[in-house]
């Protein structure tokens, strides 16, 4: 059954990858299938790494939307976005209560055991961006290199942010890019950052 699962949930990230070539990822995934179908089972923690794998590959909100070339960047918006209990403050006070209101939230919602497990010798940080569209949700999630599941349960995380007041622009609501730095290790540390530019990958 596990074995199933896993190759149902590996046929989706292949068709990120070209058709017509394939990449060093593809090969990589076709040896992961390979490898399962020869070994017949997979432990508990290959089962949640693959999980995890597929989480992040969301096509609903996750890597797979993630295009920084449509979207401004919050320092050309007139308005920024308005996190709830953030209203009626000054473009300054908003972004400060959005980073508070931001940095508390993940910090209560990240499964600090995940990153406890990892015993690591000395605290790591990885970098996350998502977009608040025109609607005030989240989406177009990406989290840089980390162990995939802490990527995975940021990306949890950011999947239960509430919905806020969309950014404004010449009068109308637009989608923003935004990322927040994550320090993990026996405890978690939140920086929310508001991108100054679009990032090159």
């Amino acid at each position: 059954m596990k074995k199933l699962i896993l190759l149902l949930l590996l046929i989706p990230l292949v068709s990120f990858g070209q058709k017509n070539t394939e990449s060093e990822l593809i090969m990589k995934i076709n040896a992961v299938q390979q490898q399962v179908m020869v070994q017949g089972n997979i432990t508990k923690d290959e089962e949640q790494a693959m999980l995890s794998l597929c989480s992040i590959m969301s096509r609903d909100d996750g890597l797979a939307n993630y295009n920084p070339d449509n979207r401004m960047i919050l320092k050309d918006v007139e308005i920024a976005p308005v996190y709830n209990g953030c209203e009626g403050l000054s473009k300054e006070e908003i972004k400060k209560c959005f980073n508070n209101k931001v940095s508390t939230f993940i910090k209560r919602e990240f499964n600090l055991s995940l990153s406890k497990d990892l015993n690591l010798s000395e605290p790591k940080q990885v970098e996350a961006f998502f977009v608040i569209n025109e609607n005030g949700n989240l989406t177009g999630m990406k989290v840089r290199n980390s162990e995939l599941n802490i990527q995975a349960e940021i990306v949890r995380v950011f999947r239960k942010m509430p919905v806020m007041k969309p950014a404004i622009h010449n009068g109308k609501s637009v989608s923003v890019l935004c990322s927040i730095i994550v320090k993990y290790g026996n405890e978690i540390e939140i920086n929310a950052v508001y991108v100054p530019e679009i990032p090159n990958d």
